[in-house]
């Protein structure tokens, strides 16, 4: 029986439907049915009851389905421990990244590492919302803040300072923002997440603290639409120090308010077990810290955060 099959059977379970199942495996749903049809004559009985309108575990499956699942979890264990004792860097790795901070700080650095480790294969799942590791098939998911489920365990990579913006372009057509009662009279880019909107800007100054609720001239869900409407000049915005570096270093954007402080965020590596800890994540974390510290480093150097 291959462990591939039993994958497929897992996931189908879990999600309670073929076609969802094989998206999220990235398989054709022909294959996924094949999978769990070589499984049920491997063990002489179904696993599921299907019928027009949906899909569940028989009595036989209910049984079957934990066991399998301690039987992969066992096999990934001994694997681990193998490539740990030998330091190996390959094998399958499945990784979740913000929008923003995804598309445009990361995929190089991916690059380099699967260039110098030929036998690494990595899928990047890109998405501002918290995944589910189990359901959506993540090892470790890179997310601002501090991770607030405790079932999960983290490695911080950086502090992240934050930063109001605009463009040269949205400066010189209007009004000045010398405080932050300005920026209610100015358009503001404001980003969601769910169904809260962060539209309360908090600044603090000697001490102190200023909150002011802006104008929302445009709102999105995924950070980077955030970044190029404000580089457009279409508005203000804050946004990670990180994930508009490239901007503030070329100039396509402009720091604003630079003497009132923003509260920083700080960038983690999550993943659901200390067993997820392998040389390749390591060697990930190790990555990922020396280019945000550089990253950081470069921006004090140009007086760009402080």
């Amino acid at each position: 029986m291959q462990t591939e099959d039993l994958k497929i059977v897992i996931q189908v379970a879990e999600l309670g439907n073929i076609t969802k199942a094989a998206e999220s495996l990235d398989l054709r749903v022909a294959t996924a049915s094949a999978a769990i049809k070589r499984v049920e004559t491997q063990i002489g009985a179904e696993i599921f009851i299907r019928t027009t309108r949906r899909l569940r575990l028989s009595s036989a499956g209910e049984r079957y389905i934990p066991i399998c699942r301690q039987a992969l979890l066992l096999l990934q264990s001994a694997h681990e421990i193998v490539t740990s004792d030998l330091g190996m860097i390959g094998g399958n790795l499945t990784i979740s990244a913000p929008s923003d901070f995804g598309r445009n700080i990361l995929l190089p650095w991916l690059d380099a590492i699967m260039d110098e480790h030929p036998a690494l294969s990595i899928k990047l799942h890109i998405s501002d919302c918290n995944i589910d590791f189990y359901q959506e098939g993540v090892d470790v998911a890179l997310r601002y803040g501090v991770p607030k489920d405790s079932n999960l365990y983290g490695q911080k990579i950086c502090d992240v300072p934050k930063r109001v913006c605009a463009s040269e372009a949205y400066i010189s057509n209007h009004a000045a923002v010398d405080a932050p009662g300005d920026l209610k009279h100015h358009k503001t880019l404001v980003y969601q997440l769910g169904n809260i909107s962060f539209d309360l800007w908090a600044f603090n100054r000697n001490g102190v603290e200023q909150k002011v609720r802006v104008k929302r001239s445009r709102i999105s869900n995924d950070g980077e639409v955030v970044k190029r409407w404000c580089v457009a000049g279409n508005g203000i915005a804050i946004k990670s120090c990180l994930d508009i570096s490239d901007e503030l270093l070329s100039g396509k954007l402009q720091v604003l308010l630079p003497d009132y402080v923003i509260n920083a965020s700080e960038l983690w590596l999550v993943y659901p077990s200390r067993q997820s800890m392998t040389p390749t994540i390591r060697l990930l974390i190790e990555v990922l810290q020396a280019k945000c510290s550089d990253i950081i480093e470069r921006l004090n150097k140009d007086k760009l955060i402080s």
